[in-house]
């Protein structure tokens, strides 16, 4: 492969990553009947049409039919993206939660 395609490759993947960890955290908010779309706008509120997240809502299950995620692994997958103002929100709910 030449620079370029090597470039392209690890770009889509990033991508393709990075919506993984979107949908991660909009199933574990499902799974804890939460809003993903009112979690997601107290971290970024000028991104409230964000199509990556509009994307992940469409591939989400009822509760019933998910995996548990866990409080711990949602933080990791948003921390391992930078999404820091994101877990942050998020560790601010699981906190709410938990009194």
């Amino acid at each position: 492969m030449n620079q370029k395609e090597v470039e392209n490759k690890v770009i889509s993947n990033f991508q393709r990553d990075e919506h993984m960890m979107i949908l991660v955290f909009a199933q574990w908010c499902v799974n804890n009947r939460l809003d993903p779309k009112h979690v997601y706008l107290q971290a970024y509120p000028t991104q409230a049409d964000n199509p990556a997240l509009q994307q992940a809502l469409e591939l989400t299950v009822p509760k019933d039919e998910s995996e548990t995620i866990a409080d711990e692994t949602v933080l990791g997958v948003l921390s391992l993206f930078g999404n820091d103002d994101l877990a942050c929100v998020v560790s601010e709910v699981i906190e709410k939660r938990n009194k």
